[in-house]
């Protein structure tokens, strides 16, 4: 399993300088990818003050350069905002910058404020995505001209001049939540899927059926399906005991909470309750995020592994501002140390290999201390034997 994170970003409160909010979202990157995390990716927002990158593909070319091998994808573009061609373009762009570690995550956009700065209703957009989703792959991956007229934009002939550097092209994954929307996409074009609602009580529920749908659409497609492009997505902040964690959250998980009940219109995500303790029962009792200890990081992953119906290729933790910068990066740190090793396979080979250690350990203490019985006996009889003489 590889593991990552999504990067709305959630930098509340809104009173914080954004200059440094951003150099922090950076320097989270630089940190993944030093721990040994697979990817991160970053999404676009325009409205509403807390998520504040409005074109992750400039964040991700800036942070490319600042990195060595970790993977970063957009997360998501929001195509109906855009004309296909030119994400197509720019994507094309960033994929020869970052020579192999791009990927494309697009989705209908989240933020209903930001459509209805552009004249869009939130009814328009997933049809929108249906529609434009199309036209970015024919531009993706073709040398064919692409005329379309749409409502929203026309094109004549239009190609892109640079083919990706990744042959054919870079991964182009869809964001789902609850809806058969994302599923159908990734089956239909043979794509990854993003469960950004993974951990959420309508996301849980449908991940068996979501994984069903696309192997649906994959079929009638004639498309193969691969389980390890399939990425669930959920909160977490681990310290050393739950105690630790529950004060470090204090710093930051009211204001996260209060974004998610008055601004951000997501109504899975909109976290219950007036006071810290109402608001963290609930995130307790739903599933929806863990604060706790790494062991339990390990059951959650654990959890929706066996709720997947087959498993995924990615686990991908949400960015937040809950804790203070020092406890996020020790909970990061901590992540990669105990939870990661959980799903992997050296973990198995190095318990494996001290179970094995340790019985050899016996074996050879057995041995020897029958050899340094036999030697203490042998000295005793010549000794005897001697003084017998």
């Amino acid at each position: 399993m590889r593991f990552g994170l999504f990067m709305p970003p959630f930098n509340s409160p809104p009173t914080q300088n954004a200059t440094t909010s951003l150099q922090r979202d950076v320097e989270t990157i630089q940190l993944l990818d030093r721990l040994g995390f697979d990817e991160a990716w970053i999404g676009e927002h325009h409205s509403a003050a807390t998520e504040i990158i409005a074109d992750p593909l400039t964040f991700i070319a800036h942070v490319g350069a600042l990195t060595r091998d970790i993977k970063l994808g957009t997360g998501v573009v929001s195509i109906p905002y855009h004309n296909p061609l030119w994400v197509a373009d720019r994507a094309i762009l960033v994929d020869h910058l970052l020579r192999g570690r791009f990927m494309l995550g697009v989705g209908p956009g989240s933020l209903p404020t930001d459509a209805a700065m552009i004249g869009l209703e939130p009814a328009q957009l997933r049809p929108a995505l249906h529609e434009d989703l199309d036209v970015l792959l024919r531009l993706l991956l073709s040398d064919e001209p692409v005329t379309v007229t749409t409502d929203r934009y026309r094109l004549v002939d239009a190609r892109c001049q640079l083919a990706p550097y990744q042959d054919p092209c870079f991964e182009v994954a869809v964001a789902a939540t609850a809806s058969p929307t994302g599923p159908t996409l990734a089956g239909k074009y043979g794509l990854g899927m993003l469960s950004v609602g993974a951990t959420t009580k309508e996301g849980f529920d449908v991940l068996g059926h979501h994984w069903n749908v696309l192997e649906a659409e994959a079929a009638a497609a004639g498309r193969r399906t691969d389980r390890s492009r399939w990425r669930l997505m959920g909160p977490m902040h681990i310290a050393e005991t739950r105690e630790q964690a529950v004060e470090d959250i204090r710093y930051g998980f009211d204001a996260f909470v209060d974004y998610t009940q008055k601004t951000l219109a997501l109504p899975p995500v909109r976290i219950p309750g007036d006071t810290f303790d109402e608001r963290l029962a609930w995130l307790d009792e739903s599933g929806w995020g863990v604060v706790g200890t790494p062991d339990d990081a390990i059951a959650q992953i654990q959890r929706l592994v066996d709720q997947s119906d087959g498993g995924f290729g990615c686990y991908i933790l949400l960015q937040h501002d809950w804790a203070n910068w020092q406890a996020t990066q020790r909970s990061f740190e901590l992540f990669a140390r105990h939870v990661i090793p959980a799903f992997q396979p050296s973990q198995r080979r190095l318990l494996a290999a001290e179970s094995w250690a340790r019985g050899k350990h016996a074996e050879l203490d057995a041995k020897n201390g029958a050899a340094i019985q036999a030697a203490s006996d042998r000295y005793a009889q010549e000794k005897a034997a001697t003084g017998q003489a």
